[in-house]
């Protein structure tokens, strides 16, 4: 047996999440059984993050022992014969036997879309947040840089559930990027004007909801309901109801995890568990 990786893209829409789970369809559970028609013995596979249900993948990663007389892209296209188009496996390869899809992640990105116009755009729903009032875009990236470098994002995040006697898990994240930007249609609007909004966002890692959070929050900044500045006390609150609503899973996708340098909590105590 040996270690392979595969980096998978999936639209969520019609998915109960990415993790398996009894009695619902999930990504892995859909690729998990395909890679086992494949390999003909039963599997364990790992996902670089959980992702929730409706939330897409595009560069989410997948490890695991598959039998070593398997080639790899062959792997990639029978699972794609079986699972395509809602999931695509894009890339695999051998990798060392200590490489770990979620323990070996350094960093992990996201993507955040939004249709800001009156009107919905039927081609976009499955993919975006349909949002009809007008977004300033400038002040949501002004509130952004303040979640940025180091800090509890207790206020953003779903606390997780701990046995008893467990120490509650640590909530400090270090957020690299935050950064919203307008993205062109060829011939609906040029970037400038168009209403085809995304935002980006990298960190060391990510608690339950955390993106989703903070994008709402920035979007009830965007439309003028919160000020600015106002995300520094936010933060300070560490309390999930000062920060705004959960924003809707469709326009959120995994874009990227990076596996480059050390894990930024590799020296932490204990209770410093991430996603």
């Amino acid at each position: 047996m040996r270690n392979v990786k595969l980096v998978v893209a999936y639209d969520g829409t019609d998915f109960r999440g990415f993790a398996e789970s009894d009695g619902v369809r999930t990504v892995m559970g859909e690729l998990r059984v395909a890679a086992e028609r494949v390999a003909r013995v039963p599997l364990e596979l790992t996902g670089a993050g959980r992702t929730d249900a409706g939330v897409h993948g595009w560069g989410q990663v997948v490890t695991g022992r598959i039998p070593a007389e398997l080639d790899p892209a062959r792997v990639q296209h029978s699972i794609n014969r079986m699972c395509g188009p809602a999931i695509s496996v894009r890339s695999a390869e051998w990798v060392d036997d200590d490489f770990d899809a979620r323990f070996s992640a350094t960093s992990r990105s996201y993507r955040y879309d939004v249709w800001n116009d009156r009107d919905p755009h039927p081609s976009l729903a499955r993919v975006t947040w349909h949002v009809p009032q007008p977004l300033d875009v400038e002040a949501m990236n002004t509130a952004g840089a303040a979640l940025l470098g180091e800090h509890d994002f207790a206020s953003f995040c779903r606390r997780a559930k701990v046995g008893e006697g467990h120490p509650e898990k640590s909530m400090v994240r270090i957020l690299q990027r935050a950064e919203w930007h307008r993205v062109g249609l060829e011939g609906v609007a040029p970037v400038e004007s168009s209403p085809l909004l995304r935002f980006e966002i990298s960190a060391s890692s990510f608690c339950h909801q955390m993106v989703r959070s903070i994008v709402g929050t920035l979007v009830e900044v965007g439309i003028g309901k919160r000020a600015p500045d106002s995300l520094d006390a936010t933060l300070a609150a560490l309390d999930r109801a000062s920060a705004g609503k959960v924003a809707p899973p469709t326009g959120l996708t995994l874009w990227h995890v990076g596996y480059d340098g050390v894990r930024w909590d590799a020296d932490r105590p204990v209770g410093w568990s991430v996603s």
